[in-house]
């Protein structure tokens, strides 16, 4: 089983503040991710993973993600992205935790947070993956970030953009910018 690994309280940005405040249930929160390889929309599980959204939606607003890259690409498995330091080893200096239902599967367009395996499941910092395959088969230790609803073809591209030779590294081929993530309440 190939881990996703993150580095949820990790160093090397500088220490974010977690948001506490849970975003409106009764609201649907959608964040728009432009990159130089195409934009796609993400609608934020909010009655699912509660924490984990709000901190996400708070990075967010704060411009966290804005300047960063996906530093994993694995093709036919997921694009991963959120590490101010590009490395896959840095977080904002906290994390969350909302454990997934059993029942959770990692399908195309799920968007789910990053942890290492030593960390509990549910386990959320800064660090995001979008299952580009049809389904990953990963256990349910993931915390559910939400749902491509839009642009899935950008994902779809960017998700080819990894050298397939580098196996679960994900070392991609192109830049993959995130240039502005941009959170939208409905």
């Amino acid at each position: 089983m190939l881990a996703l690994a993150a580095c949820g309280g990790g160093g090397g940005a500088s220490k974010q503040e977690a948001s506490r405040a849970p975003l409106d249930p009764a609201k649907t929160y959608d964040v728009l991710v432009e990159t130089n390889h195409g934009n796609f929309t993400i609608r934020l599980a909010v009655k699912t993973s509660p924490a984990t959204t709000a901190s996400f939606a708070s990075l967010v607003r704060k411009g966290f993600f804005n300047g960063t890259v996906f530093h994993r690409i694995v093709p036919g498995f997921v694009i991963q992205g959120g590490d101010p330091t590009g490395t896959g080893n840095g977080g904002p200096g906290y994390t969350t935790v909302d454990v997934p239902p059993s029942s959770t599967r990692y399908t195309r367009g799920v968007v789910a947070m990053a942890k290492t395996a030593a960390e509990p499941p549910g386990t959320a910092g800064s660090q995001f993956f979008v299952v580009t395959a049809q389904n990953a088969q990963l256990p349910p230790d993931y915390a559910v970030l939400g749902k491509v609803v839009k642009g899935q073809a950008a994902v779809a591209a960017i998700g080819k953009l990894g050298d397939p030779a580098s196996g679960g590294q994900g070392v991609p081929t192109k830049k993959v910018e995130i240039e502005k993530a941009t959170l939208t309440v409905h």
